[in-house]
């Protein structure tokens, strides 16, 4: 099967160049789903990438008649995060003009909906097909005036003009996935959202974090959220309704590696979504491998992340993926103080039991610095 290639002109810089988006559109034969793909929306966390690259390949071998709906993707979604250094090290989790994070500046109809129950109880007796149909009729068009605001002679900051692009790319899809990676060191996971855990199962990861709370205006969640809170008002009105719309965050490995594991599970895993979902006829895929997958489940509210009491050099850290006990050593801090005294080392411990799933990259930390994270 042979993609439509798209190319998206995103952002012109003072040196006249510009920097675009590549759309990659393999369209099967048959009506279905629209799944919208995405990585490196973080400029260090570049794993995703080579997942993309290999589905494609991949796709290139498929007949059109064994793909149902269509598939987009799109690597290397964030050029100006991918392309920001700091010496040799990648950075680009910020908009460093604007001082946002990447991933915290999308549109989110959910906070503008104000009419939502009301919109709900005109549809109550709809067929799901025709509601969901409805309601994103709504959205596109608040969705739609953001472009006057755009292309008015006062313009609007980069990062509109950014999340606009991939917003309408990504706003009529069913299956969202955003690939990314710790910007440190870490497991191999997913988060996912509420009534939608039978599904992160089919990822074939070790590890699942329900979103149960929100950092706010995250691609995932700007995206899911108006239809969670739409399936939250039928409740109120009696009827339970759950729209087939998912949103998922890859998070794969380490951030500034391609890690040949993270890429391999993570291929793994989008196949075998794809095809519990209907969109993929694959033989090679059996539901045998999602029923025998053992995956542990836990809150994103479960998050504790330990931040150095002083400035110094981390060691005798606990290793990635290990399991620990309240009470029980996490890392130790060689200090070296400016007070005329010795050097000294700190234990830090565990507050309670819980699974070490990101550890920093630099084991160098001032005070108040990242060093480890554990889900309880």
């Amino acid at each position: 099967m042979i993609p439509l290639i798209s190319t998206i002109p995103l952002r012109q810089m003072a040196s006249g160049d510009r920097l675009s988006l590549q759309v990659y559109k393999f369209i099967g034969a048959h009506p279905g789903k629209k799944v919208y793909i995405q990585s490196n929306l973080h400029g260090a966390e570049i794993v995703g990438n080579a997942v993309i690259h290999q589905l494609i390949e991949f796709l290139l071998t498929v007949n059109d008649t064994d793909l149902a709906g269509e598939v987009w993707l799109v690597p290397v979604c964030n050029p100006m995060g991918t392309n920001q250094r700091s010496h040799v090290f990648s950075s680009g989790r910020y908009c460093v003009y604007e001082a946002k994070d990447w991933n915290r500046i999308f549109w989110d109809y959910e906070k503008e909906a104000d009419d939502l129950l009301a919109f709900a109880k005109s549809q109550l007796n709809f067929e799901l097909e025709a509601v969901r149909k409805n309601y994103l009729h709504r959205i596109q068009e608040k969705f739609a005036k953001l472009l006057e605001k755009i292309n008015s002679p006062s313009g609007v900051p980069y990062t509109e003009r950014f999340r606009y692009q991939l917003q309408s790319l990504s706003l009529d899809a069913d299956y969202l996935i955003d690939l990314h990676s710790s910007t440190n060191q870490a497991l191999n996971y997913t988060f996912y959202f509420p009534n939608r855990e039978d599904s992160a199962k089919y990822f074939l990861l070790d590890l699942g974090i329900l979103l149960d709370v929100y950092d706010g205006d995250a691609f995932d969640e700007a995206f899911i959220k108006p239809w969670l809170a739409l399936e939250g008002c039928f409740k109120q009105l009696g009827r339970e309704i759950r729209f087939d719309i998912e949103a998922w965050t890859l998070e794969l490995g380490t951030g500034m590696q391609m890690n040949p594991d993270s890429v391999a599970k993570g291929v793994r895993g989008v196949k075998n979504y794809l095809a519990h979902k209907g969109v993929l006829n694959l033989s090679g895929l059996s539901s045998e491998i999602t029923i025998s997958q053992e995956m542990t489940f836990g809150n994103r509210s479960q998050i504790t992340k330990y931040y150095a009491p002083c400035g110094g050099m981390i060691q005798s850290r606990v290793e990635l993926g290990r399991s620990v006990k309240g009470g029980e050593r996490l890392y130790q801090i060689l200090s070296f103080n400016k007070e005329g005294k010795l050097p000294s080392v700190i234990d830090v411990v565990a507050k309670q039991n819980g699974l070490v799933y990101d550890v920093s990259t630099n084991e160098a930390a001032n005070e108040g610095e990242f060093v480890i994270g554990i889900l309880s």
